[in-house]
């Protein structure tokens, strides 16, 4: 059964585990084998377009959300209050 054929095409945010660590990838989802979704992102560097790609098991696989395509803008930083 393909879980997430409904996103294929579609720029989405993963949420993973591997192990202890918890991990997020961004790009497209390529592709979805019924046993592991692929998420691509093309990206450039030193002038050149480059491709990585990354395979998340289902038994990893925390969560997937659709998103716009823009990057998120990082979380300020946790600082101590003023005293």
């Amino acid at each position: 059964m393909v879980r997430y054929s409904s996103l294929l095409g579609q720029q989405v945010e993963a949420r993973y585990r591997t192990g202890e660590i918890y991990l997020t990838v961004s790009g497209t989802l390529v592709a979805d084998s019924g046993q592991a979704i692929f998420i691509e992102d093309v990206f450039s560097q030193d002038g050149r377009d480059k491709a990585m790609r990354v395979e998340i098991p289902y038994d990893y696989v925390i969560r997937v959300l659709k998103t716009d395509g823009k990057p998120r803008a990082p979380s300020p930083p946790n600082t101590p209050a003023a005293k």
